[in-house]
């Protein structure tokens, strides 16, 4: 067996625009970023214009701590383009901060993951530049 990789080939890249821009600027940098309200506190991670928790529109960009555990996974065989390489481990991750992120699993064989393991996230940057953050188990 091998070790779960960080994808190659036809990854689609995003065109951050300014609601997205902290976050993959963050990436780029080695940092995961999320948006916390400063009203009521709430957490979120897909860039928004408003807490989803009680409308207010004051949104501030915060550092996590990179860390979390696993609340779900699954393992994919069929290759979404066939330059993909399979398996490939998708993972939601509860992070420390209250907020709950999409990204692959490395650095582990497919069936080592289980839900509740502790994971922290990893970056690995393309030739062109672009910056991708992952998860290893912790």
């Amino acid at each position: 067996m091998t070790l779960l990789r960080p994808g190659t080939g036809d990854i689609p890249r995003p065109v951050p625009g300014p609601l997205s821009r902290p976050w993959w600027d963050g990436c780029a940098e080695g940092v995961l970023r999320f948006q916390r309200c400063e009203d009521c506190g709430a957490a979120t991670h897909t860039p928004a214009l408003m807490c989803a928790s009680c409308a207010s529109r004051r949104l501030e960009w915060t550092d996590s701590s990179g860390r979390g555990e696993i609340y779900s996974w699954t393992c994919v065989w069929r290759p979404v383009t066939p330059t993909m390489e399979v398996p490939y481990v998708p993972l939601i991750v509860t992070m420390e901060e209250g907020w709950w992120m999409l990204a692959n699993l490395v650095g582990c064989q497919h069936d080592e993951v289980a839900i509740g393991l502790p994971v922290e996230v990893e970056f690995h940057r393309f030739d062109d530049g672009f910056v991708l953050p992952y998860f290893h188990l912790a």
